[in-house]
């Protein structure tokens, strides 16, 4: 005798053969997918950390950028915010959200101005982009644009070669940008090897745009202290999901790179 839930088990199992299994939930598509990566070693101060932070939640939430999203075809941008400092120092500050009006790209913000600082390490860039590649490859979104925003204070002093991980997300079709944030309180009192990793020959832009960036239309932005953050992090965003040309108003930006 054949009980009735091995009946309703086999009439399961033939309904699964012949429609097939269920179709996978269909991933969110957005119009880019941006991992913000911010320079957390220990030649920033607190201060000057406050500062970024503040300047970055500034950005996230500015009129002009959701501005922008609401312009975009799908209106949405996928953000995640890392911070990376020496070798195996890269944290995960604000994972995937998906920012399309206000309400969610302040959700946002307050998660990020609420989150302690994670590091005060050496300068891995190069530990930081691979980072910021893996955390791409692992967001469940669709879109054609994807975006490694790093911004920092020094050259890379930690890690492997920052080039080298830059011309691996490039070849993965990943666009990196750069803020080079000019450090004026790293002289001094602070010494010379410390005053040379801040102040690399050529400058810190030079270094961000021969080293950092890379992609089609990717670009360096300068700025000349801590102060400016907020504004050039607004102008940065929006170039990024627009593709536009940043401001030249408050920053120094360097050709774009086609590599």
């Amino acid at each position: 005798m054949i009980r009735p839930a091995t009946i309703y088990g086999l009439a399961a199992l033939a309904a699964f053969t012949v429609f097939g299994a269920p179709a996978p939930a269909r991933a969110e598509t957005v119009d880019a997918a941006v991992a913000l990566a911010a320079d957390v070693s220990r030649s920033i101060d607190e201060d000057e950390f406050q500062l970024q932070r503040r300047g970055y939640a500034a950005a996230i939430t500015s009129a002009q950028f959701l501005s922008v999203i609401a312009s975009m075809p799908h209106g949405s941008v996928a953000l995640c915010f890392i911070e990376w400092a020496g070798t195996g120092d890269q944290t995960v500050v604000v994972d995937w959200a998906v920012i399309r009006d206000r309400d969610s790209a302040a959700a946002f913000a307050n998660r990020l101005l609420n989150a302690p600082r994670s590091s005060f390490g050496r300068t891995a860039i190069g530990d930081g982009i691979d980072f910021a590649v893996a955390r791409l490859a692992a967001a469940k979104f669709m879109t054609e644009r994807q975006v490694i925003d790093v911004s920092g204070d020094g050259a890379s002093n930690s890690g492997r070669p920052v080039s080298m991980a830059r011309d691996e997300a490039v070849e993965k079709g990943i666009t990196i940008n750069g803020l080079a944030i000019i450090n004026e309180k790293t002289g001094g009192e602070f010494g010379t090897f410390l005053y040379a990793h801040t102040h690399p020959p050529g400058g810190l832009q030079r270094y961000y745009h021969d080293n950092v960036i890379g992609g089609p239309g990717s670009f360096a932005l300068q700025i000349v202290n801590f102060d400016a953050f907020a504004q050039a992090m607004t102008d940065k965003l929006v170039a990024e999901v627009s593709l536009r040309q940043p401001s030249t108003r408050r920053a120094d930006i360097s050709p774009p790179d086609e590599r």
